[in-house]
This record gives structure tokens, sequence and C-alpha cells, in this order.
């Protein structure tokens, strides 16, 4: 009964993707019969796009099956390579071609076996959640280096390859740019395989993936191998990022989101395979073009969905080729030598929430209006935070997109919030953005890791351009105006509200995390495969944590944009929520008063951008470097100054509780969370 059971569940899996390939196949036929010319050239256009995309792509593959860590910063170091390049071509006058060389096989490979050497060999072996902080840290970090070293305020533009040459090919005129790059991938795809299948570092590259060890005892020197992986993948996205500069313009942020769409190529090939991975990178070169060739023509409300889909296309391929990814498999889970933070029982939190009050009221009383919004703002961030203690810190859960269902707090505040009331305002905002957090859900429940990490990227960008950017949601640019409740409209008052929203929604975390939902949460953390040998369900236990966190997200929404007085598209962007969560980390995403920490330090990032207004990316700047100072703890800043510092302090066990049983023992607290071992690389 299983094997049948088993066999229908294959060929159901099977005939979704035949289905849509007969549905493109007819397509294409339609059109080649009613617009051949227009639709050969979408399908150049789309070839061209393809290509860049698939040599961004192939790096992520290389690097992650050689590595075992997928770089999210693979985007931000083609961006640093375009503008690079830009400053000795442009900038410096240097000739086009000794730019390319330069930048392509000298600047980048450098980079990235520096990347490898300081960075990602500390993290060898690790979790996946600490790989994904490293990786998103850099990123960060490289998105400061680029705002300070080339201001975003001065338009710069990036010349094409051989932009005089044009070729006709069945009436499609062809641009030598895109003949490059139809060039450079096939140059690229032909290295790959030449250096992958028949030389001995290739050899090398593959058998790192199955065992370090062997291979050093076999004479390979596996670091160095490693080092050559990260070279070759930093510059195959200087390549990419080069490529598609003329195309896209030179922004920072474009630029950086352009790995979504290698991301997405990427995962058609499993992270594994190279051909699957180029195949994937056409199809989505040629689903973007035809899109905005063959898309339909709508009007209204219709019209901007539908531009706001057109923004999102890369992001939408993504979450396809993510549904249609196998099952994650459960396994068990590893004890590690680590400690997790004490968690302070009821009465010791309840009295941390009174004092966080009262120190607020005494702090705030004596600052200036300036730096009372500074501290409005902190404590708004850590509300947010503190929604993934629960999600993250507790089950484990990667959501990248809390920021973003936060915005959509600010949203029902900021459409509904007068005519309903601030109180019903926040409930209705809790609700609305705890559906949608489920509906993020869905994929966590057959994903983890890494997978669901790119999930909630996704949804993340999607919610930027379907929703915060469009007239029926925040405007064009625009942003909604959010009142205070009449009791709490001074700087101050709202301030005193926004600790006593803190302090409560830090004991009820803390309250949950001492119950039964928390000992399921630990669980699941732990060992998923033990839960289910107990009977425990995974199923509504991760859908009651996302609702629970992502309903905390909302309200914090709330309270973030009462405290600026308004809410707009620019306050939830993707790229906004990433600060967010790595602060988190750095104070403690284990910990309440570990993101109290976070938010308090970004929130007053501000002070250094005014003190030091000639580092226009000095926030990116110290919260990337910051990140990837304490990648490694996820128990961040506050738990090793408790471990250092607080066993000397005399209060601290004044709340504790009596025992008779110990009260240390031996805990495990970072679960091993990786995927399984990347399969060894190849082009067959």
């Amino acid at each position: 009964m299983a094997r049948v059971q088993l066999d229908r569940l294959l060929t159901r899996e099977r005939a979704l993707p035949l289905a849509a390939g007969a549905l493109v196949v007819a397509f294409l036929a339609w059109k080649l019969a009613t617009e051949p010319r227009n639709l050969f050239t979408y399908i150049v256009l789309g070839l061209a796009t393809g290509s860049i995309y698939a040599i961004a792509a192939s790096g992520l593959v290389v690097t992650y099956t050689t590595s075992g860590i997928f770089n999210f910063a693979h985007g931000a170091i083609g961006m640093v390579m375009a503008y690079t390049y830009w400053q000795f071509n442009t900038a410096w006058h240097v000739p086009a071609v000794i730019a390319f060389v330069l930048v392509v096989f000298i600047v980048a490979p450098i980079f990235g076996a520096i990347v490898e050497r300081v960075l990602m060999r500390r993290i060898e072996g690790a979790t996946v959640v600490t790989t994904l902080v490293m990786t998103l840290g850099l990123l960060v970090l490289l998105l400061g280096v680029a705002q300070t070293e080339w201001s975003p305020e001065k338009s710069r533009i990036s010349h094409e390859f051989f932009g005089g040459v044009k070729v006709t090919v069945f009436g499609v005129t062809i641009t030598g740019h895109q003949l490059f790059s139809l060039l450079a991938v096939a140059v690229a795809a032909g290295v790959l395989y030449y250096v992958l299948n028949k030389t001995r570092v290739g050899l090398a590259m593959r058998a790192v993936v199955d065992d370090r060890n062997l291979v050093a005892l076999n004479g390979a020197q596996p670091n160095r191998v490693s080092m050559l992986s990260w070279a070759m993948g930093s510059s195959l996205a200087a390549l990419a990022g080069i490529l598609i500069a003329p195309l896209i313009t030179l922004n920072i942020i474009v630029l950086t989101l352009l790995v979504i769409n290698a991301y997405a190529a990427a995962i058609v090939g499993r992270l594994t395979s190279l051909p699957r991975t180029f195949v994937g990178a056409f199809a989505l070169g040629l689903f973007i073009e035809m899109y905005h060739g063959f898309g339909p023509h709508l009007h209204g409300t219709l019209e901007d969905i539908n531009r706001g889909l057109n923004g999102s296309l890369p992001v939408v391929f993504l979450f396809v080729a993510l549904l249609f990814l196998p099952q994650a498999r459960l396994r068990a889970g590893r004890l590690v030598a680590a400690k997790a933070p004490r968690v302070p029982g009821l009465k010791e939190s309840v009295a941390g929430a009174v004092v966080l009050v009262v120190v607020t009221w005494l702090l705030t009383s004596n600052l200036s209006v300036a730096d009372q919004a500074r501290a409005g703002k902190g404590l708004a961030f850590a509300l947010v935070m503190l929604s993934l203690v629960p999600l993250t810190g507790y089950a484990a859960q990667v959501s990248l997109a809390q920021l973003s269902l936060a915005g959509l707090g600010a949203f029902v505040a900021g459409r509904w919030g007068a005519h309903v009331g601030f109180g019903p305002a926040i409930l209705l905002a809790a609700l609305l953005a705890g559906f949608v957090g489920m509906l993020f859900a869905l994929p966590a429940l057959r994903l983890q890791g890494l997978y669901l990490a790119l999930t909630t990227m996704a949804f993340a960008v999607m919610l930027d351009q379907m929703f915060f950017a469009q007239n029926y949601g925040f405007g064009a640019g625009g942003a909604l105006l959010v009142g205070r409740p009449s009791m709490f409209k001074s700087e101050e008052g709202f301030i005193l509200l926004m600790a006593a929203a803190f302090g409560a929604m830090g004991v009820f975390v803390l309250a949950m995390k001492r119950g039964p939902f928390g000992r399921r949460l630990a669980a699941m953390r732990d060992s998923p495969a033990a839960c289910a040998t107990l009977g425990l369900d995974l199923t509504r236990t991760k859908l009651a944590v996302f609702f629970v966190a992502s309903s905390m997200a909302g309200i914090a929404g709330v309270l973030f944009a009462a405290q600026q007085g308004q809410g707009g598209a620019a306050d939830f962007r993707m790229e906004v929520g990433l600060p967010v969560v790595l602060m988190a980390v750095v104070g403690g995403i284990t910990s309440v008063s570990g993101v109290l920490l976070g938010g308090v330090l970004l929130g007053m990032q501000s002070l250094l951008e005014q003190h030091i207004a000639s580092i226009p990316g000095i926030t990116y700047l110290a919260v990337g470097a910051a990140t990837v100072s304490v990648a490694r703890n996820p128990n961040g800043i506050v738990f090793f100054l408790s471990e250092k510092v607080g066993r000397h302090l005399p209060w601290r066990r004044f709340f504790d509780r009596p025992t008779s049983r110990p009260t240390s023992r031996p805990t495990a607290s970072a679960p091993d969370l990786r995927e399984p071992e990347p399969v060894p690389i190849g082009m067959s």
C-alpha cells in the first residue's frame, strides 16, 4: 500500500511540470504562428538575460557544493565588482579590456579568497543559521562599503561592451553586448566543465565536499581548494555584475538584489547540478522577457498589480521552483557543547518589565527631543526583533520577512486606525499579519533551514513590489499617517507605552518558553525526527509559532509607524529588514534582553550618521561588522556579558526559586540544522 501511494505521489509531482511544459509549448506555437518576429526578439533578449543569470548562479553553485555554505552576499560581491569596474574604466580612464581583466581575473578572485580565509573558514561545519547570518552580515557590510565609496546620490553609467556592433538574424537585431554575454556564458561553462572534470584540482574540489580530512590524508590541501572555489565564485559574480550593470543601471540595491534572480536558477539545479542551473537560468530569462513582451495590458487596480508582478517575476519563479523541491526529510539532532540562556521565572520576568518601564521613564525625561525620537525608534526595532525570539531563537525557523510583516501592521493602522481606534487597529494588525505569516509557514511544513530563508526573503520582496509600493498599499512613493492614542500623544508618553508593550510581550514570550508549547518548540528545534516518533504534531506547532511571531510583528508595526507618525514602503523594504534580523542576532536572538539590546543599538545608529556624516554607509558598515564578529555565537552579546560579568553580581539569583533539583545541567542549545551534504558538483 505504501509503495502504491508513493508511486501516485511521484506521478502527481511529475504531472505538474509536464502540464506546465505543455502549456508553454502551446503558447510558443501560438506566438510563432501569429507574431514570429516579436517571438524571436524576446527569445534573443531572454537568452541574453538568462546568460547573465547563468553566470551568477553557477558561482553560487560552485561555492555551495564545495563548502556547504550558501553565499547570500553573492549579489553584493557582484555589485561591488561592477562599481570597481566602473571606477577603473570611467573614473580612472583605464581601457575597457584591461579594466575587465583586472576586475574579473585579479581583484574578484583575490577578494573571494580573502572572504574564505578570514570569514568562511571560521564557520566550517556550523549550523545553517550561523552560515546564513555570516553571509547576510557580509552582504550588509558590502552595502555599507559601496554606499561609502560610491554615493548613491550621484548617477553613474556603465557602458555596454561593443556598443557599436549590431547583428541582424531573422529580422531580429542583436547587440554586441548581448553577443558578448552569450559568449561569456559559453566560455564559463566550458572552463567549469574542464576544471571540475578534467583536472586534479576539480577532483579535489568535489572530494572536499565528502570528507575534508580524507582529502588531506591523500596529499591535497582542503583549505587551498576551498579558497580556490570561493575565488572562482567571486570571479563569476563579478562577471555577472559587470555584464548586467549596463542593462539595469548602476544602482547599489538593484545590483545586489540580482542575486535573488540567481537564487531561482540555482534552486532549479538543486544547488548541485550546473547543467540544470544553466537550464533554469535561461528559462528564467525567457520567462521574464516573454511576460514583459506578451503580458496582459490592464487598467486601474489590475494595472498596479501587473506592475508589481513585473518587478517581482524572478521572485515568483524562485517561489515556484521552491515548491517543486522534495520535502525535507526529518533528521535527528545532535547535542553540542553549548549553553542556552537561563529562562527567568514569572516573578523575575514581571520585575524586569517593571524595571524597564521605570528606567525608560527616568531616561527619557532627561533626553532631548531628538534623543527621545532615537530611543523610541530603538524600542520599535526591539519590538520587531522580539517576534523573532520564539520563531528563530526557540524554534530555529528562519524568517527574513519580519519587518515586512510589521509593514502590514503599519498599513492597517494607516488605513483604518482613524476609523476604528488605536486599540482595535492593533487587534486587526495582529490578525492580518498572523494569517499572512501562516502563509509563510506553508513552505516551512516541507522546507527548512536555507530553503525556508530563501522563501521568506522571496515573500518579503513580493510584498515590497506587489503591495507596499502600489497605490492600494502605501502609495507609489508615499506614506500613510498613523495617529497615537489620546493618552500618549507626547513623545515621552508614547515611549513609555512602547516600553510597557515590550515588557508585556516579553513576559508573554518567556511564559510561552517555560510552558508546554515552549518545550514542543525546543524539541522540534533539537530533533524533528524524535518529535514525529513521539507523535507530536509538527504541522500544528509550526503554524502556531509562525502565527504568534507574525502577530507580534504586526503589533510592533503599528507602534513603529505611530512612533514616526507615518508608515511608508521605504520603511519596510526587504533590505531594510536585514539589519533588523542581524542586530537581533548580535544582541542575542535567543533571549528577550538580547533583542532589547539589539533594538537599542540599531536605533542609536542615527547618532553615527549624525556625527560621522562623511560616511554615508556607516549604519550598514556598523551592522555588518558587528554581525560577522559575533556570528558564531547565536546567543549574542547579552549572553556573553552575563557569563563573563553577571556571575560576579550579588543579585544574579535574587529572583530564583529554590529547587531540590540541580539547576546546572548540560543543555543542547544549538541544534544541527545543516542541510544534507551537497552532492559533488559536475557537468554531467
